[in-house]
């Protein structure tokens, strides 16, 4: 499959312009070299992304994630769109008209981050690969979810036979958040071998006992199955899908010949990218891949984030957060019209 190979990218007045690289602070963290390294990621996304985010994602008493409480707070009739789960049976047998419960919201969530640490997501054409982004992702909502008592976990994916021994429990507090970062850092790719999705998604719905708010974090390149997987995932949970993609997968430059590598199996190709042919059935898998992810998502009922390792994350995170924030002022504004 085409969006799977990894092509080493020459530099060239059709390449968009890297991100600049952000300098680290001058103040020595202290620990040893592991400690060293996330406390460095965690101040600069601190300065950078989370000072711009805190209060957009999210304010004191009113979040875009809310928590899932389990107080009756009142019942009411029955809305297009409400969550069938909720319908009280015996009340709507009772009054012949469907009613669903209302619960008081926790304030706190629980927040669990599953992420895809395949060999393709060590890919980038330019300075920011994807593992780059997906550190920097995690990182940013980490911190802003724990400032506020929320608890945060993660499940990681370093392939066949390793998943069993990757989890980290959702607890709160910045030891949590500097263990779960620590963590992240230190787990290496995956060895050479096809990346099953669908074994991450199994394992987060084994650990995650009670309704949670979970961040696929992936490329979302996989063996078959995976959707099914998710979409069991969301009936109970409340799912974001976290894609990274990166330009080079979706179109291919004219570099003339190079050799192009899957990312996870270490096969080679030697192509011309020279032929406009080649090209295009480059764009065309691509394409045929892209509706097949949205047609996933659409289907298991999952929103999707896109980040680019060639635009800034603190836009992408705004711009889904005003998008988001839309659409629910939007289903509570028709709730009430009807």
């Amino acid at each position: 499959m085409f969006g799977r190979l990894l092509a080493r990218r020459r530099a060239g007045p059709d390449a968009a312009a890297p991100l600049p690289p952000v300098p680290p602070p001058a103040e020595a963290p202290l620990g040893g070299p592991r400690a060293s390294q996330t406390e460095v990621l965690v101040r600069r996304l601190e300065w950078t992304v989370v000072r711009r985010l805190d209060g957009m994602l999210q304010g004191d008493y009113r979040t875009l994630f809310r928590g899932f409480g389990l107080d009756l707070a009142d019942l009411r009739e029955y809305r297009p769109g409400d969550d069938v789960r909720h319908i009280d049976w015996n009340v709507t047998a009772r009054l012949q008209t469907p009613h669903v419960r209302e619960f008081q919201e926790d304030r706190e969530v629980a927040v669990w981050f599953l992420l895809d640490l395949s060999g393709s997501i060590d890919f980038g054409s330019g300075t920011v690969r994807k593992r780059d982004l997906l550190n920097d992702f995690t990182t940013v909502l980490a911190l802003l979810l724990t400032r506020y008592g929320n608890r945060v976990g993660a499940v990681f994916y370093g392939g066949a036979g390793e998943i069993a021994t990757s989890v980290i429990p959702a607890r709160a507090g910045r030891r949590q958040l500097l263990h779960l970062l620590d963590r992240m850092q230190a787990t290496p790719a995956a060895s050479p071998g096809d990346t099953r999705l669908r074994d991450l998604l199994e394992r987060a719905r084994s650990v995650a006992k009670r309704r949670s708010v979970m961040f696929v974090v992936s490329d979302f390149i996989s063996a078959p199955g995976w959707q099914a997987s998710l979409a069991m995932l969301a009936r109970r949970h409340e799912i974001v899908a976290v894609r990274l993609v990166d330009p080079l997968e979706v179109a291919l430059p004219d570099l003339g010949l190079v050799v192009l590598q899957d990312a996870e199996t270490g096969e080679q190709m030697f192509v011309d990218t020279h032929d406009p042919a080649f090209r295009k059935r480059f764009a065309a898998a691509a394409e045929a891949r892209e509706a097949e992810l949205r047609q996933g998502f659409a289907r298991a009922g999952v929103e999707c984030l896109t980040l680019s390792t060639y635009a800034r994350l603190d836009l992408a995170l705004l711009h889904f957060a005003r998008q988001r924030r839309h659409r629910q002022q939007g289903a509570a504004s028709g709730a009430g019209a009807a």
